[in-house]
This record gives C-alpha cells, sequence and structure tokens, in this order.
C-alpha cells in the first residue's frame, strides 16, 4: 500500500535541503526557498489533519505508505508510515514550527546554505519519528535527528557550544543505545520476531511475556531512551545547556518538537505495548513527573538568564506528560484523561515554548543581553514583542482561555483521580509556574525603562509572521479545544487496556 502524502510529507524538507545543495541559490534567497519548502510541509500537514476519517469503520492509522525495504530473509524490515490521531496533530506541529524556525533564521548570515540545509533535514528526521510505524526505521529517524541538531548548536551557537552540542550528543546516544538493545530484542523474541509497531501497539505484551530478555527489562530501556529526550529528572542536565548555546530557531525546534519524540515514545510504546507494566510501576513513574515538575519550577525560580529560565521550565512542564500517562492505571475515564492531557501538554508545550523562545531571540537581538536583572522596562520601546511575550507566558502558567490551561487540567483531574496526594503536589508546581513567570515579565518588560535601550526597534514585518502563526495556535486550541482533543481521543482509544 502506498498512498504517498505522508511519504511527501515527511521529505519535503529533506527535497528542499537537497535543492538548496545542488543549486546556485545564496544569502537571502536561501531563506526563501526555505520558507517556500516548508509553507508546503505545513499545508500537506494541514491537508492530513482535514482529511483525517474519524468515521466509526476508519482505520487507526490512515494515509498508509508501505513496502518491503529489506529481504525477509535478513530483516523483514519495512518503509512503514502511518499517522493515528496522537500522532497527526504533532506532524502539525513539527511543520508549523519548522517554518516559525526558518522565519527565525531570516537574519543568519554565517554559512547560510549549510545553516539551512541542516534545520531541514532536522525537520524531517523529526517528521520521520512520529510517522514511522516499523520499529527499524523509527530508530533511523530517531538517530538522523542528532546530526543536524549537533552540527546546528556547534557551528552557529553561542558560549560554550561545543560543550553544550556534545553534551547533548553524549546524553541521546547514551538512550539510543538502550533502545536498540530493546528493539532487536523485540525481534529476536521467538514470540514477536518484526518490527511492526503498529501490530505490537494494537496488541500490547504482557508483564509476564516469555522473551529473550525479560519484559520488564526491555520496558526500561524504551523508558530510559525517552526519559533522556523528554528529559525527565535526574537525566534532564544536557537540557538547559542546550538551549542556553543553541540559535534562536535552534531552540525553537529543541523545545518544540524535538522533547516530544521522547513524550511519543512514552505514549506510542511504553503505555501502547506494555500497559500492564506502566501500571505496576505507575507509583515510581508518578513519583518521578513529580520530582521534575517541582524540581524544574524551583530551580527556574532562580535563574538569570532568560534562556535557561525557559529551559528549566520545560523540564518541570514535561514532567506533567509523565504525571499524565502515569495515571493509566485509574479507571476508564481518567486513564483516557491522563493520557488525552499528556498529549495535549506535548502539543501546546510545543507552541508556547517555541514562542517564548522565539521572542527571547528577538530581545537578544535588540539588547544584547538575556542577563534579566539587566533589563527592565522594555514594553515602553517594543510593545509587540511584549505584548507577544505576555501571552505566551500567561498560557505557560495556564490562563484559561489560552491552550496551556486544557492540557493541564486534563493532566492534573486524572492525577487527582489516580493519586491524590501527589497530584496536589503536582498543582503546586502550577503555582511555582505563576510565580517565575510573572516575575520575570515584570523586571523584563515593565518598571523603569532604562536609558541605554532608548533607541530599541519593535519587531519587523518578518519577525511578526511566527509569532502571530502561533499566538493563533495557542489562542485557538484555549478556545476550542476540541479541535485536538477529538484527534488525541481517537489515537488513545486504540491502546490496549483501553478498548473493551
Amino acid at each position: 500500500m502506498f498512498t504517498g502524502l505522508l511519504t511527501v510529507t515527511v521529505f519535503v524538507p529533506a527535497i528542499g535541503a537537497l535543492f538548496i545543495a545542488i543549486s546556485g541559490v545564496r544569502g537571502r534567497n536561501v531563506c526563501l526557498v526555505a520558507i517556500a519548502f516548508t509553507l508546503i510541509d505545513l499545508i500537506l500537514a494541514s491537508w492530513l489533519m482535514l482529511t483525517f476519517d474519524f468515521g466509526a469503520d476508519a482505520e487507526r492509522f490512515q494515509f498508509i505508505d508501505r513496502f518491503n525495504w529489506m529481504p525477509k530473509t535478513i530483516l523483514d524490515a519495512k518503509y512503514h508510515l502511518g499517522v493515528d490521531g496522537l500522532s497527526a496533530p504533532l506532524v502539525l506541529l513539527t511543520a508549523l514550527l519548522g517554518l516559525c524556525a526558518v522565519f527565525a533564521s531570516w537574519n543568519i548570515q554565517h554559512r547560510v546554505r549549510e545553516y539551512f540545509i541542516f534545520l531541514l533535514v532536522l525537520q524531517t528526521s523529526v517528521l520521520g519519528v512520529f510517522c514511522a510505524l516499523d520499529f527499524l526505521l523509527f530508530f533511523i529517524f530517531w538517530e538522523l535527528e542528532l546530526i543536524p541538531m549537533y552540527l546546528l548548536i556547534a557551528i552557529w551557537g553561542t558560549g560554550r557550544k561545543e560543550y553544550s552540542a556534545m553534551k547533548f550528543l553524549v546524553f541521546t546516544l547514551f538512550g539510543s543505545a538502550f533502545m536498540l538493545v530493546a528493539i532487536v530484542a523485540l525481534f529476536l523474541s521467538p514470540t514477536i520476531g518484526h518490527f511492526d509497531m503498529a501490530r505490537l501497539s494494537g496488541e500490547g505484551i504482557s508483564g509476564t511475556a516469555d522473551l529473550i530478555i525479560p519484559v520488564k527489562v526491555i520496558f526500561w530501556f524504551f523508558l530510559l531512551a525517552f526519559a533522556i529526550k523528554l528529559p525527565l529528572w535526574p537525566v534532564h542536565s544536557w537540557l538547559p545547556d542546550a538551549h542556553t548555546d543553541a540559535p534562536t530557531a535552534v531552540s525553537v525546534m529543541l523545545a518544540g518538537v524535538l522533547l516530544k519524540m521522547g513524550g511519543y515514545g512514552l505514549i506510542r510504546i511504553s503505555a501502547g505495548i506494555f500497559p500492564d507494566l506502566v501500571v505496576e510501576y505507575q507509583w515510581q513513574l508518578v513519583t518521578l513527573g513529580v520530582i521534575s515538575i517541582l524540581y524544574g519550577a524551583v530551580v527556574t525560580l532562580r535563574q538569570t538568564d532568560l534562556k535557561r529560565l525557559i529551559a528549566y521550565s520545560s523540564v518541570s512542564h514535561m514532567g506533567l506528560v509523565i504525571v499524565g500517562i502515569a495515571s493509566i492505571g485509574g479507571a476508564l475515564h481518567y486513564t483516557e484523561l491522563g493520557l488525552s492531557g499528556a498529549a495535549m501538554q506535548m502539543f501546546t508545550h510545543g507552541t508556547i515554548t517555541g514562542l517564548l523562545f522565539l521572542v527571547v531571540g528577538l530581545v537578544y537581538d535588540r539588547t544584547h543581553t538575556r542577563y534579566i536583572p539587566d533589563l527592565g522596562g522594555l514594553a515602553h520601546r517594543m510593545p509587540v514583542i511584549a505584548t507577544v511575550f505576555l501571552i505566551a507566558g500567561l498560557a505557560s502558567l495556564g490562563l484559561p482561555g489560552l491552550s496551556g490551561f486544557v492540557s493541564e487540567l486534563f493532566v492534573l483531574l486524572a492525577a487527582f483521580k489516580a493519586f491524590p496526594w501527589l497530584g496536589a503536589l503536582a498543582a503546586f508546581g502550577i503555582v511555582l509556574t505563576a510565580g517565575y513567570i510573572l516575575w520575570m515579565i515584570e523586571r523584563v518588560f515593565f518598571g523603569v525603562a532604562r536609558e541605554r535601550f532608548a533607541t530599541l526597534s519593535d519587531a519587523t514585518t518578518i519577525e511578526i509572521v511566527p509569532m502571530i502563526l502561533l499566538v493563533i495556535t495557542i489562542i485557538g486550541v484555549g478556545v476550542y479545544p476540541t479541535m485536538l482533543t477529538n484527534f488525541f481521543d481517537q489515537g488513545i482509544q486504540h491502546m490496549p487496556g483501553i478498548t473493551k
């Protein structure tokens, strides 16, 4: 079966990278070409969402592209792409932030062609992770993402860019090694012997299954790889360094979609294939999630660098994903609610934090500092940037009417049902979030305007475009969350342990 639409959606950015590599485009024209290809990708991703079939007789995975690409006698690996209600919104998120990242790179002047080539390849690799339904193909896309991300930080970053890029690489490769062992163990087990993720996520694997490696070991190997990428405390320390030293556009992609690869793996593989083990270890998982929420929030309060502050806030917000997933052991309604909230948190955090990093990049370009005590009164000089940052900040702290509120509400309702005391601690993390967000906005944008910032300019037309796209998404999902919850419900209701 091969429809081609999903394959084109995944590889359009890579085709754009190839075009830039072999053509003679130079300077700003390179950015225009990248905008064209990422805009096409966003249109295709939007079309996937608009034509998604929610009918009672509809298949779980849609837009399937599948053919054998390795001899059955060797690996029986297949080129197998497809999306369901869980992955389709993440494909849209990747395409949206990919376009925003290109706009945010308008002023790149150093090795321009190479920069956009790596940025576009990065987008294709992430799209491949969300669409792959073959374990080997999933792993290839997962590893492909490392190359462009490492180079984008190491070459175009600032500060200790080589150190931060290498730290990101080492942490992720460490987790990938365990994931590869888990994948090979599943393939070599006589009771499985294939790489078909769609089949496994429909059947599930019992916690008592007899495999070549104990099933609990395989579960924790996968979990470690996804926890590092999420990132979950205590394997989170690569994230603040990577964010602090990465270019603005790379921070947008890193916070917006790369972290979501970890959350997606936790839902699709950990909860989708090993639901019994998620229930068995739910107390350990929710405890790790709550520690991440509180630790990330407390450390965020101590930050004086704008980028580092938002980076640690991501550790806190991603803790909500694991809390939602761990509530799988509750009553059926709350199981669905927790998983839907975890999936929604991935999407909303991607747009909100992507917008925050986008605005921080604009502030730094104008003031040449991210040190919060040196800033102040910027709203008088750049009202558009200040307004957008305020919207993103309020969404991050969960203000009703904005997208962050919906996802956090779903997760906390499920957590209160399954783990009342731990759910209360998770909710306290939201209080801390309000504290550091409002305090940071007050110190940076309000108060007495500093004389040295008297000549600062506001956002240009090119800079306003990605901000408008993300603000519309944040408000749209906040006002009408059904546009996403219908998708996530479709993907989750087919998971083992959910369907009755």
